[in-house]
């Protein structure tokens, strides 16, 4: 009775999987990974941290100052009286410093909120340019003719020469600069939207400018390895136009690849911002970053080390969750593990 039945139930199973579609047995894969679920969840709240910070979000439109809102205070508010104090700290009018202040008397809890929304923007903002550039480059690079392929890979293979860390510090050398000094024209209106941005749009370009060429790799080697399938074979002999195979053909597959490579890179766009705040070559003061943060607390390192270890802590929290995260996706779009379990 069970010999005869194995395989009926069998049949059942593989009817099963054929039903699935690659996205759910994806998800499906993702979700045994609880360290990836754990990072992902983590992740969930920090854009919720970020967006609702302050009600920038509901006064975007109606030009009216955002009010802290998950904030204690607002991430510029001083108070001279209670500068440098510890965690816990109650003043007299009942305020309440729960991670304590800093050397200017701002309440650190706030400043790491609002340095939250500054790392996220950064880091998805330059995600997306890189991917959408890269994927869109190394996609017609690698469908192309050879030559052209040879052209653009060996344009590719120029700007890997420049030393990004370097180009990126010497364009916001320059763009502060230009800040300074002011150019008149298209250059005050770009100026102008940094400032409003608090320094981030200057910074999105800086590290958007060659960051996208490890993708166009990585986008024009997959083009390779599928261009040849007997599906884009197929797609060819019915009349299908070069635009609608690689829009509608191969971009679906070598998108997951490419997402899970990007993903994995967040965290080196959310230490470059770091650093560069570090550095004093980021976000304009006052507004907070993490990188600033440290910058600023790292002298008192002795005498008042919470300051540094809450933006440090926070830093790491979010760097290993995208990390997790990332090795979760790489897993869970491996075709070799869709059978297991």
């Amino acid at each position: 009775m069970t010999a005869s039945a194995s395989p009926v139930a069998q049949k059942a199973i593989e009817a099963a999987k054929r039903g699935r579609s690659p996205l759910a047995d994806t998800f499906r894969q993702f979700r045994k990974n609880r360290v990836a679920m754990l990072s992902t969840v983590f992740l969930i709240l920090l854009v919720l941290v970020a967006v609702f910070t302050d009600t920038f979000v509901f006064t975007l439109f109606t030009g009216e100052k955002p009010e802290p809102l998950l904030a204690p205070y607002h991430y510029s508010e001083a108070n001279f009286i209670y500068v440098n104090a510890p965690p816990m700290t109650r003043t007299d009018d009942g305020q309440l410093y729960l991670l304590g202040t800093d050397y200017l008397g701002r309440d650190i809890l706030s400043r790491t909120l609002y340095g939250t929304r500054i790392s996220l923007a950064v880091a998805f903002v330059a995600a997306t340019v890189s991917l959408i550039i890269g994927l869109i480059y190394g996609l017609i690079s690698g469908y192309s003719r050879p030559a052209i392929d040879n052209l653009m890979m060996r344009t590719v293979d120029f700007l890997y020469g420049f030393p990004i860390i370097i180009f990126i510090i010497l364009m916001q050398v320059y763009f502060k600069s230009l800040s300074r000094r002011g150019e008149g024209g298209l250059a005050d209106v770009l100026i102008n939207i940094d400032k409003a941005m608090g320094g981030m749009f200057f910074l999105f370009i800086a590290i958007g400018m060659l960051n996208w060429l490890g993708m166009a790799r990585i986008a024009r080697g997959q083009t390779l390895s599928y261009k040849q399938k007997e599906f884009v074979e197929a797609a060819r002999s019915v009349g299908a136009t070069n635009l609608r195979i690689m829009g509608k053909h191969l971009l679906p597959n070598i998108l997951g690849p490419c997402i899970v490579a990007e993903t994995l890179a967040i965290p080196g766009y959310i230490f470059l911002e770091a650093f560069l705040s570090f550095i004093g070559l980021g976000v304009n003061p006052p507004t907070p970053s993490w990188g600033l943060m440290i910058s600023e607390a790292y002298p008192a390192l002795r005498t008042y080390p919470h300051q540094l270890f809450v933006p440090a802590i926070a830093l790491t929290l979010t760097t290993l969750a995208f990390n997790f995260m990332g090795d979760g996706l790489r897993d869970a779009f491996d075709p070799r593990l869709r059978g297991e379990g």
